[in-house]
């Protein structure tokens, strides 16, 4: 498995990328391809002891910054590193891209230059998620924040493909519609509209879900337009980095307190696992013709490792022939 990294996209490039790829070289027994700036990058190995076994540097020019304009990666930009790991993707010298970088740049990039499958409405962010049972599948959390109830639909399908192959569920992935209600009348027009298709689906569609019961882990492939899935996706994010904040500062606050963090440290170390985002590598963009994974921008070593690894596994899969195959048999949503 050859994964393509973007050794120049995020908050902690290029050092922790390398650390994490040198990590997941290991972990993983994958090949990576690093793209960036090859002087820089051998440099930063070499400062930090990373090693660079089985990894080849293919040579990137430029950096996508945030402030860039995202269509300038089709041009301005066009020899930067996320471009060049997202051409080399298409044109198969590997097997997925990893990138932390610009959201907005690496869905251009994926939208055209890896190209959308035939059929495909939109490309969708879909971040896998924590929650208190099997981890979830939030699609879309920002790529469209305008959406049509087919788009929905169609977002639907995409994301329950891809979490049968990789949280298998008995009766195939609950999918359940975003909505400030369970009730079948719950919503505006884009909810009203989409439930009904939904319900008439081959998925296992089991309604409408608020947010609340999400974390508890009420659906396995949460359907959202972006705008409102970006809203939860921040907003649990945002939950847990407080609580583990909070949890410390409680902890710390006493010499009482202290004795009984080194009590609980084990229990409490197993939480911070369980609902780290860091655990599950980022979003996968669904709708593409190749993996193409969107790391967390503030990711560490660890977070990047763990983006490589659902990479490989999403290339393992058949997961993009099976949404390609759904699409063609119900159809292109149309513009």
């Amino acid at each position: 498995m050859r994964i393509i990294v973007d050794a120049f996209g995020g908050d902690n490039a290029p050092v922790e990328i390398l650390k994490g790829a040198a990590k997941a070289v290991v972990t993983y027994d994958c090949d990576i391809i690093l793209t960036g700036d090859e002087e820089k990058i051998r440099q930063a190995a070499a400062e930090n002891e990373i090693s660079l076994e089985r990894m080849e540097i293919v040579h990137a020019s430029d950096v996508m910054t945030m402030e860039d304009h995202p269509k300038s990666i089709l041009r301005e930009h066009k020899d930067c590193s996320m471009a060049v790991a997202l051409r080399l993707l298409a044109e198969g010298k590997g097997d997925a891209v990893v990138s932390a970088g610009s959201t907005g740049a690496l869905l251009m990039g994926g939208t055209f230059i890896v190209k959308r499958i035939k059929g495909v409405s939109r490309p969708a962010l879909a971040p896998v998620m924590p929650s208190d049972d099997k981890p979830f599948m939030l699609i879309d959390c920002g790529a469209n924040a305008d959406c049509r109830p087919e788009m929905l639909v169609q977002f639907a399908h995409m994301g329950s493909i891809y979490m049968s192959h990789m949280y298998p569920r008995e009766g195939g992935p609950r999918v359940g519609l975003l909505n400030v209600g369970t009730e079948d009348t719950k919503g505006g027009e884009l909810q009203l509209a989409t439930f009904p298709l939904l319900k008439e689906s081959d998925l296992n569609f089991i309604g409408n879900v608020e947010a609340r019961d999400v974390p508890a882990g009420v659906a396995d492939v949460v359907v959202a337009d972006g705008f409102s899935g970006n809203v939860l996706l921040k907003t649990l994010e945002g939950t847990v980095d407080m609580l583990m904040k909070n949890l410390k500062q409680s902890f710390m606050s006493s010499l009482r307190t202290k004795i009984g963090a080194m009590l609980v440290m084990p229990g409490l170390r197993v939480l911070k696992k369980k609902l780290s985002t860091s655990e599950y590598g980022g979003a996968v963009l669904l709708g593409v013709n190749k993996p193409v994974i969107k790391a967390h921008g503030n990711s560490k070593a660890d977070g990047f490792c763990s983006a490589i690894r659902i990479a490989s596994e999403f290339a393992a899969s058949d997961a993009i022939a099976q949404i390609e195959a759904a699409v063609a048999k119900k159809g292109t949503v149309e513009e």
